[in-house]
């Protein structure tokens, strides 16, 4: 479900703009994300509710299916929250760093001749 939910927000999102060769879609899919794992964990953590299972369902089910940068985006937080900046700040450069060097072998490694 999550992943269709990430399929139709992005293409109406981009369609908004059709003219952007910014990828304003998946921006708003990944921010869109964010507040809606920071909301439904604030009210989870701060009211002690939801079952383990909804939790999971609405985290890993349907929020991990919409976008996993939510996830990241809970993380970091979490370890900010918790006076860990220099782990916050080593997760976010490692994520894009390789991340991205992922992306680039990948590519590399499937388009050789």
């Amino acid at each position: 479900m999550g992943a269709l939910l990430r399929f139709a927000v992005s293409g109406v999102v981009q369609r908004q703009l059709p003219l952007s060769s910014f990828p304003i879609g998946t921006l708003a899919v990944n921010v869109s994300g964010c507040l809606l794992i920071g909301a439904f964990l604030g009210v989870a953590e701060s009211r002690q509710s939801f079952s383990p299972e909804l939790r999971t369902f609405a985290l890993i089910g349907l929020l991990g299916g919409f976008t996993t940068y939510s996830t990241f985006g809970w993380e970091t937080f979490a370890m900010l929250r918790d006076g860990e900046q220099l782990r916050a700040a080593t997760n976010v450069v490692l994520q894009l760093a390789l991340g991205l060097g992922a992306v680039w072998l990948g590519y590399g490694l499937a388009s050789t001749r």
